[in-house]
């Protein structure tokens, strides 16, 4: 029977091994699992509230030579609606970045969420650039009555 409790120590002893080699194993895969939970997020964030690409407007397009006054104006009046949105965009940015900053003290990941290109003002200075030349083409074509 000797033999027999010798054989049930042993069977215990590598079933018990194997018991801390699964929990061993599932404490492994955590602090993994969490990485990859950990750069998704970052990557969420860097995507998401980094800000936008700037899209400026060309200077000139190639409509530009078949447009007439009323035109010319009709486009004035859009630009102007949308330096006033870019205006406000812009704002709204600056205070993300300035709360980003400051928070980011305490959690610094949040400062991979700040705003660098400036995509609202690079949009405006391209409109005005535009509105600049609309102004030149409708010094051209747009003529006051009797002003020859």
């Amino acid at each position: 029977m000797a033999a027999n409790d010798k054989c049930l120590s042993e069977s215990n002893k590598s079933h018990t091994g194997s018991k801390v080699t699964n929990a061993s194993r599932k404490m492994i895969l955590e602090p993994k699992m969490r990485k990859i939970a950990i750069l998704a997020l970052t990557a969420v964030v860097l995507g998401a509230c980094a800000g936008r690409s700037p899209q400026p407007v060309a200077v000139v397009q190639p409509q530009d030579q078949f447009t007439d006054c009323a035109a010319i104006r009709a486009e004035v009046e859009a630009n102007n609606r949308r330096v006033q949105e870019l205006a406000s965009e812009e704002g709204l940015k600056t205070t993300q970045n300035v709360a980003a900053g400051v928070a980011g003290l305490f959690i610094p990941v949040l400062w991979f969420g700040m705003d660098f290109q400036g995509a609202a003002s690079k949009e405006v200075a391209a409109l005005q650039s535009r509105q600049q030349y609309l102004a030149t083409l409708a010094g051209q074509r747009c003529r006051r009555p009797g002003g020859n």
